[in-house]
């Protein structure tokens, strides 16, 4: 018997739900024309706005606390007892010690069930001692850590010439952003005012833990070279003449000032935000100081308050989600559908980054600005991931100003790197080295070239009509060829993960007209097929990211891997195919009544291994272009995509 959803016949089945999502899309759009959806991390960011708060002695917003607190206790993991880094992820002792400092800090009992069973993860994982770089910072702050455990970065580092082996310029943006202010608190070693005089020694266990990097391919001999530095530093710290640091603290202070952004903050990012803030208040700036005003309230501007619970955000996400928003409404086609679209470009315009050369330009001088940042402004770094795709939504819709497209393109193929390939931020952002710091052991202190990026700027000029064989379009593609993983896919490093990168990069091929039969898009289809999941969905883990490169880590069927996956198969030419059908049909019987899905899994990157984001606008238009898609598609003539995504 022949399934409705499938039947070449019968595709209405698959209108009423694109109709259905395509109304709640409308219906989720701001009156200005622009869509934003919640952006979601995990407990540290929320637990940080509390310690901030506390930090700078604030008064007391008693409600907020008991919202924050309620949300905090309700992602505790009840396997773990401590917090992930992600819905159901396994235990964290960074993200787990500072959930609980601020469960504390709002008033929780250390006796009371929860925070037992917490403190006891925490003790058994090594305890405080044994947390990451950044949350040693918080701790020493409030006098709950040492700063001898925290790597040394004195502010003359500011101060260095280019050439400089470790140099701002040579680390990626949100890095450049979240260290400058903490050169500052690092020489100053500020103490938090810290008004209920809340610490959490009972955190501590009598077992001393080094530093543990995430960090991918490090080098012995750099790392040990780097620690003896560290060494040098810490014992030489008080020996900086005076009049010097005083200029690289003023330094940094102007650096921050020039970058401060508005109510968009430093970087846009909260933790560049929440560093700027605690500088100004280190440095005696008072409260209505415009710089010191105006950073404190981009922090606040990232909060979501609900009725019952509350969290802040790593930052906004509205230029991504409307330009993604766009090109769903655009492939639902209709129109009231396509008018929406427009609006969202109509909003999307003037966003456009064309008079500040920002720190991009050290690396390429010469090149206009041109692109568009992910936040609402962030114009010192505007990314190549969003121009290429408000480049395409534009090209795609027809708009008749043509110059903001010719100037997307136009600073993105500047920003090209050498090897071929495109970093979201800056180009050739690839001193490996410096991930060995003790500072770094997140292990993303860099902006390198990826995959699902430079697939994206490839689909971009692809789709503006660049041919393959053009020497930069040639270099990409071969840069994408080589990035393949033996298994067949590729790693996507802004999205979970394989799924996302093999997405992104079919697309791309798609649009540059390699065919296929291609063996590399041959293989990809293969992989694709199988991990589908028996229920007909895909879904991957947010372990895929481990260190080993295992590849795939299977996972329940979310709504948008689904969609990345079926939009991926379809731009390599699989319609017609019990893969896509057992997909669509997937998407079909689980859509809510609103029209749009749920999803609690993260499927967003922030850092590897250590960030992850749940993009709450992801399980909303990535199926309802995947349904869209697939619809057009069968009743094509010829059932291929024409289009860079």
């Amino acid at each position: 018997m022949t399934d409705p959803i499938t039947a070449p016949e019968n595709l209405e089945t698959v209108d009423l739900a694109v109709d259905r999502a395509a109304n709640a899309m409308v219906e989720a759009q701001r009156p200005d024309g622009h869509w934003v959806f919640e952006l979601e991390a995990d407990c540290t960011i929320p637990a940080e706005y509390v310690l901030l708060r506390h930090f700078l002695g604030e008064p007391d917003d008693l409600e907020l606390e008991a919202k924050i607190g309620r949300y905090l206790r309700r992602i505790q993991s009840k396997d773990h007892h401590g917090w992930g880094l992600f819905h159901g992820g396994a235990f964290d002792i960074s993200a787990s010690v500072k959930a609980y400092y601020a469960l504390k800090m709002i008033g929780d009992d250390i006796n009371a069930p929860h925070m037992a069973r917490a403190r006891a993860a925490i003790r058994a994982a090594g305890g405080a001692a044994a947390v990451n770089v950044f949350t040693r910072i918080q701790l020493a702050l409030f006098g709950a850590g040492s700063w001898d455990a925290v790597p040394t970065m004195p502010p003359e580092l500011i101060l260095l010439p280019r050439w400089f082996p470790i140099h701002l310029s040579k680390m990626s943006y949100w890095a450049r952003t979240v260290i400058v202010p903490l050169l500052v608190i690092g020489a100053k070693k500020p103490l938090a005012r810290n008004p209920r005089r809340i610490f959490v020694e009972e955190l501590y266990t009598t077992t001393k833990a080094p530093l543990a990097s995430k960090g991918a391919n490090l080098k012995f001999a750099w790392s040990i070279g780097f620690n003896a530095l560290d060494r040098v530093l810490k014992a030489g710290d008080n020996l900086w003449p005076k009049a010097r640091r005083a200029q690289a603290i003023q330094t940094c202070v102007d650096w921050v000032i020039e970058r401060l952004n508005g109510e968009d903050g430093l970087g846009a990012i909260y933790p560049a935000m929440a560093n700027s803030v605690m500088m100004f208040d280190l440095l005696g700036y008072p409260e209505d100081h415009p710089a010191r005003a105006i950073a404190r309230k981009s922090v606040e501007n990232l909060l979501v308050i609900h009725e019952d619970e509350a969290y802040c955000q790593p930052c906004v996400s509205p230029v991504w989600d409307t330009a993604l928003a766009a090109h769903a409404m655009l492939e639902a086609g209709g129109e009231t559908n396509v008018a929406r679209a427009k609006a969202g470009l109509d909003w999307l315009k003037p966003l456009q980054v064309l008079d500040v050369e920002g720190d991009w330009a050290e690396e390429r001088p010469g090149v206009r600005p041109g692109g568009w940042a992910f936040q609402y402004n962030n114009a010192h770094y505007p990314d190549l991931d969003d121009t290429a795709v408000v480049v395409m939504a534009m090209d795609r819709a027809g708009v008749e100003d043509r110059m903001p497209i010719d100037r997307g393109v136009e600073w993105t193929v500047g920003l090209q790197s050498k090897n071929g390939g495109w970093g979201a931020f800056d180009a050739d952002n690839t001193y490996d080295y410096l991930n060995n710091l003790p500072f770094a052991d997140h292990g993303a202190l860099l902006d390198p070239p990826t995959a699902d990026v430079s697939a994206r700027c490839i689909s971009m000029l692809a789709q503006l009509g660049e041919s393959k064989d053009s020497p930069r379009m040639a270099a990409a593609i071969e840069y994408l060829r080589k990035e393949q993983e033996p298994e067949g896919s590729w790693f996507g490093r802004w999205g979970v993960n394989y799924i996302y990168g093999t997405w992104s990069v079919l697309c791309a091929l798609n649009a540059a007209g390699i065919a296929p039969s291609d063996p590399m898009v041959a293989r990809a289809v293969s992989w694709l097929r199988q991990i589908q999941n028996a229920d007909g969905g895909w879904g991957e883990d947010c372990e895929s990211y481990a260190l080993d490169r295992k590849g795939h880590i299977p996972a329940p069927s979310t709504a948008s891997q689904t969609a990345w996956a079926l939009l991926a198969l379809m731009a390599a030419g699989d319609v017609d195919t019990d893969a896509v059908r057992r997909g669509i049909a997937w998407l079909v019987a689980n859509q809510d009544e609103d029209g749009l899905w749920g999803q609690e899994l993260y499927t967003g990157g922030g850092f590897p291994r250590v960030f992850y984001l749940r993009y709450h606008g992801y399980p909303k238009y990535f199926p309802l272009w995947a349904l869209a898609r697939y619809r057009n598609l069968r009743r094509s003539n010829t059932g291929r995509v024409t289009v860079g995504m």
